[in-house]
């Protein structure tokens, strides 16, 4: 016997016209820096079959950083490739390998390692298309982790981006927000030229909202990321979020602080920066590179030239000590550049004094002179 389900008779009701169902598209995802990183690099080998990503520890391993992890499973060995460890070896094959027509991505594990390569990206990645005469562009991008601020010590601590700033042929950025991570990637590899990416260690956990229309991002132009009337504040990388708070702290004493995010380290955007600091007429440059030959002493000469007369006050810098990097938390706490010491720059550039500590008054050094004598 089969047994059958009867339903009651429904009212009758109008025949409405039918709606489609439109899918929920959320206006924000949840991300990290490191995680940013990551698909921006899983939309690159999806979308060309000829980038393929080289380095140190970046397949089996997942990177240094963990923002390869996954990938090697995803695309498989011939294009997440391991490397031995020798930086001038993968760099120039990566070289070779755009000459030939792929789009490499090469990440070298820190910037301080960078330094065995030099001879290949300087000598041969910046100046073939020249000697060349126009027939041999290099399209290959280089990634490597910069900055201190993780008791890494001496020799994993550098902050040498402004030496690669210095290079002809060379395009330099520096990501310093979610959306910069996830979309820089894709033009830098559509760059007929070497385009090296500086991404900052102390940004890779950095965590927020990355909206859905966010991308894609240009690498010409500097960002305002906080528009301000009193002070322009000028940084990238790893010191943006300290220029922010030191914003923040300043606006609750009265002044406004516009922050410049760089982005791209060369070419300079010279247009933006003169900009604000037209409207601002005083300017803080921050940097975690030292001080001497630093990336803030190219940015305070180009204003003492192209904006002499907008400057109401003599262009601060906040830099790193010139000391290398120490590994004690607070002895590295205190060598590089702060949210206090950008506050104190940017009140002395307005004219303020710095606030009066409790407490009797330390002795000042007497001034003797260049010579020394009293």
């Amino acid at each position: 016997m089969t047994a059958t389900r009867t339903r009651s008779a429904a009212p009758a009701t109008p025949a409405s016209p039918s709606v489609p169902s439109v899918p929920s598209v959320p206006s924000v995802c949840r991300t990290t820096y490191r995680e940013a990183m990551r698909e921006a690099l899983r939309e690159a080998l999806r979308g060309d079959e000829r980038v393929f990503l080289m380095g140190e520890d970046v397949g089996r391993y997942g990177g240094c950083f963990g923002v390869s992890l996954g990938l090697l499973e995803e695309f498989g060995p011939e294009r997440i490739r391991d490397a031995p460890l020798s930086e001038s070896g993968f760099v120039g094959a990566g070289i070779g390998a755009a000459l030939a027509g792929m789009r490499p991505v090469v990440e070298i594990m820190t910037v301080n390692f960078s330094l065995l390569a030099l001879d290949q990206i300087l000598n041969n990645a910046a100046t073939l298309l020249h000697m060349s005469g126009g027939q041999l562009p290099v399209p290959i991008v280089i990634r490597m982790t910069t900055g201190a601020g993780r008791q890494l010590a001496a020799q994993h601590s550098h902050s040498l981006e402004g030496w690669y700033a210095h290079i002809p042929g060379l395009r330099v950025l520096a990501p310093a927000t979610l959306t910069d991570a996830r979309y820089m990637l894709a033009p830098a590899l559509a760059d007929p030229d070497p385009v090296l990416i500086f991404e900052h260690g102390s940004l890779y956990n950095v965590s927020g909202d990355l909206p859905a229309d966010a991308g894609p991002v240009g690498i010409e132009r500097a960002a305002v990321r906080r528009p301000g009337t009193d002070v322009s504040v000028i940084t990238y990388g790893g010191s943006l979020p300290k220029a922010l708070a030191a914003a923040d702290d300043l606006a609750r004493a009265g002044i406004s602080a516009e922050v410049i995010d760089l982005r791209t380290l060369r070419p300079l955007d010279d247009a933006t920066i003169g900009e604000s600091v037209a409207r601002t007429h005083r300017a803080v440059v921050v940097d975690e590179g030292w001080r001497t030959g630093s990336l803030a002493a190219e940015i305070s000469a180009r204003l003492a030239e192209q904006h002499f007369y907008d400057l109401d006050a003599p262009v601060e810098r906040v830099c790193s000590a010139e000391v290398p990097v120490p590994y004690a938390r607070r002895l590295e706490e205190a060598a590089l550049p702060q949210a206090a010491a950008i506050v104190t720059a940017a009140r002395r550039a307005v004219g303020e004094p710095r606030p009066a500590t409790a407490g009797p008054a330390e002795p000042q050094p007497v001034n003797r002179g260049v010579g020394g004598a009293g």
